[in-house]
């Protein structure tokens, strides 16, 4: 095969950059380091055998979101489709919807459930409700051309409609602040709070900093537009479903192979889905350029926990069970305080725990498999697995009882099987204010390197982590803007 393009490495950014740019007529070369394709969307048996985990993402809200994902018609959403939203076109994967998006359980009290229906919603918050309805219901009714104009920070775009810019406006006076001074001026009670920290939790930043209010009002409007669905089967079948597409427009594609330096490869189009130490020392760079790279600051890591049970979960409170993923942390307050410890670069005694069980939603799974993370320092060798559990155990007494096997991963680990999650980082750079759209230099196209025809597509490019394919899919487009 003569490329017309060569796509190295297959998360979700570089298969959409692949699938993308040979839908355009270009042949591609997708080369893959590991042995199998998907990156961040990898599936396979940690604990027990057929015991289905994955070993990024599960829950696909960004994905579904996403004007790259909607481009190529590859989710199927019938519960979308039937709310008059969603994938329309041809299907390949079918995304699957719990009854609770998410849930955040708190001490003496019943859970904070969140709906795809907002109304419902604001309504568990009481109080509280007609904040929800100002910050999340208004950013999930302004639609797909709010969120497509969030996840494209920076060009090429199309200029948006009064209403989107006005959409904006309002998202971006609450979003600009932290999450904390919003909980704070916002919501009254202490499940609104709560709410809010743990969705802007995931942005692995200190909750006092500024746009981690973005990030958790953004990530919870999703749940009422397009809602938290995972794939059926594990997030591996969407990546193998991209690889099948790729192949029937004729790219090829092959893994095992690893690419050391950009001369081994001879295309008028190279895409790099690489963070930028691994770009650095896979090319010969101008100096400067080199200089800023090396100024890239990557976030802190997670330490991930896999358990195969023999039932679900005991929550403490039953509504939770019905939830694809709960937020364990607490108060606003606990979890500002452990988000900052991390931040500060130390382990916090009580985390913030990000917990999936895809058997919510998904009986085909093999069983009740489950799995959670905490944040923790970059590089850090803590194994956290007895903190982690003491969460867990703190709202669903009975739980250790219910293991038959568990699969840690420091951050050492998740680097060796990834080596984009530099340090664990898996959101492939720190996410703060500094670096929202430097990333990983300052530049109306970041994805273009100074190197001709060369473009880097992870997620150390705008918009930042998540499996959503928008730095792919934003490399692709320019790479064929470049060469028409």
């Amino acid at each position: 095969m003569n490329p017309d393009a060569v796509v190295v490495g297959s998360g979700p950014n570089g298969l959409v950059a692949a699938v993308t740019l040979a839908s355009a007529g270009r042949r591609v070369l997708l080369l893959e380091a590991a042995d199998a394709f998907g990156g961040g969307l990898r599936s396979a048996e940690l604990t027990l055998p057929g015991r289905v985990h994955d070993l990024g993402a599960t829950i696909m809200a960004m994905a579904m979101a996403s004007p790259a994902f909607r481009s190529l018609g590859i989710l199927h959403d019938a519960s979308a489709q039937a709310h008059g939203s969603g994938t329309a076109g041809a299907a390949a994967v079918e995304v699957v919807h719990p009854a609770v998006a998410a849930a955040h359980p708190l001490d003496g009290r019943p859970a904070v459930l969140v709906y795809r229906d907002a109304e419902r919603t604001a309504a568990e918050l009481g109080r509280d409700g007609w904040a929800w309805r100002a910050t999340v219901g208004a950013a999930a009714e302004a639609g797909f051309a709010l969120t497509d104009l969030l996840l494209r920070p920076l060009g090429p775009w199309e200029v948006p409609g009064v209403a989107t810019l006005a959409a904006a406006a309002r998202f971006g006076a609450f979003g600009a602040l932290p999450a904390t001074t919003v909980g704070r001026r916002l919501f009254r009670t202490v499940e609104g709070r709560a709410v809010l920290a743990g969705m802007a939790a995931h942005s692995v930043l200190d909750l006092r900093s500024p746009i981690t209010a973005g990030y958790g009002l953004l990530l919870a409007a999703t749940a009422h537009l397009v809602g938290w669905p995972l794939v059926r089967g594990g997030s591996q079948v969407l990546a193998d479903a991209l690889v099948a597409r790729l192949r029937e427009l004729g790219g090829v594609a092959v893994s095992g192979h690893r690419v050391r330096h950009l001369r081994e490869l001879d295309a008028p189009v190279i895409v790099l889905d690489v963070t930028p130490r691994q770009l650095a020392a896979m090319a010969d760079l101008p100096p400067r350029y080199r200089r800023a790279l090396a100024r890239y600051r990557y976030g802190p890591g997670v330490f991930k926990l896999d358990w195969a049970l023999d039932g679900p979960v005991p929550w403490r409170d039953p509504a939770v069970a019905a939830a694809g993923t709960v937020h364990l942390g607490g108060t606003m307050e606990e979890i500002a305080l452990g988000e900052a410890e991390v931040a500060a670069g130390r382990h916090s005694p009580r985390p913030y725990v990000l917990l999936v069980q895809p058997y919510a939603a998904d009986p085909t799974r093999g069983g009740h498999t489950l799995w959670a993370y905490c944040h923790v320092p970059n590089g850090s060798t803590a194994d956290m697995t007895a903190a982690v559990e003491a969460q867990i155990e703190r709202y669903a007494p009975g739980f250790r009882d219910r293991i038959l096997a568990r699969h840690a991963m420091t951050t050492a680990d998740l680097e060796s099987i990834n080596p984009n999650l530099v340090g664990g980082d898996i959101g492939g750079g720190w996410a703060g204010l500094g670096q929202f759209v430097r990333r990983p230099v300052w530049s109306p196209a970041p994805w273009r390197t100074p190197l001709p025809g060369v473009y880097l597509c992870s997620s150390a490019t705008p918009p930042g982590g998540g499996a959503h394919g928008m730095g792919g899919w934003q490399a692709a487009r320019l790479a064929l803007h470049d060469t028409r």
